[in-house]
């Protein structure tokens, strides 16, 4: 399918998510100016296409009238040279505009080239910077997760530590309080046992 200016003019590109990239207005211009000198291309074009019909129209007119007015011998010579730079005169005007279309034809395919090229260098490089930033995020999540997860082993580890110390501090504790309990039954026992007059009641 061909493409038109105003295919140029409606084209919607997807907008990156990330602060990097070209500015979409810079690019708008270009684009712009690019649409313009395309349709003054394509009306030269069409006004030199109207010309060589006009050209070559007044041409076939022209063209049967010497051939009409050679009726006999008795002509005088120089009829045919008056004759021939007239018909000449159209045919090198026709391939004066031929050759005008030609390289107005030349100079749009260069502009459509020259477009499509920096249209696709943008959007080439856009993608570049895009994959680039994707892989920069996608190396800093990595190295975040890797640190979190270490910071969660060692946090793991030192839980399990806290909860021996723990285990320890409470064994401790009720062998301490059970040696104590002890104690003070042997002390209630051997008081029991020992007469007042021991005391010294």
């Amino acid at each position: 399918m061909a493409l038109t200016p105003d295919d140029v003019v409606t084209k919607q590109f997807q907008h990156v998510r990330f602060k990097e990239g070209f500015d979409p207005d810079e690019v708008d211009d270009f684009l712009d100016e690019i649409v313009v000198e395309w349709r003054k291309a394509l009306e030269e074009n069409a006004q030199l296409k109207a010309r060589i019909a006009e050209l070559e129209a007044s041409g076939a007119t022209a063209a049967p009238a010497p051939v009409a007015e050679t009726p006999a011998v008795q002509a005088p010579a120089e009829a045919p040279v008056t004759q021939a730079p007239a018909a000449a005169a159209p045919a090198d005007t026709a391939t004066s505009a031929v050759s005008i279309i030609e390289r107005a034809q030349r100079l749009h395919d260069e502009h459509v080239a020259e477009g499509r090229a920096e249209a696709e260098k943008l959007v080439n490089d856009a993608r570049g910077k895009a994959n680039d930033i994707i892989a920069e995020a996608e190396r800093k999540q990595q190295e975040i997760h890797t640190r979190l997860e270490n910071e969660r082993k060692t946090l793991e580890g030192r839980i399990t530590e806290l909860r021996g110390f723990e285990r320890d501090y409470r064994q401790e504790l009720r062998n301490y309080f059970e040696t104590k309990l002890k104690d003070l039954d042997a002390s209630s026992t051997s008081s029991s046992s020992t007469p007042v007059s021991a005391i010294g009641l």
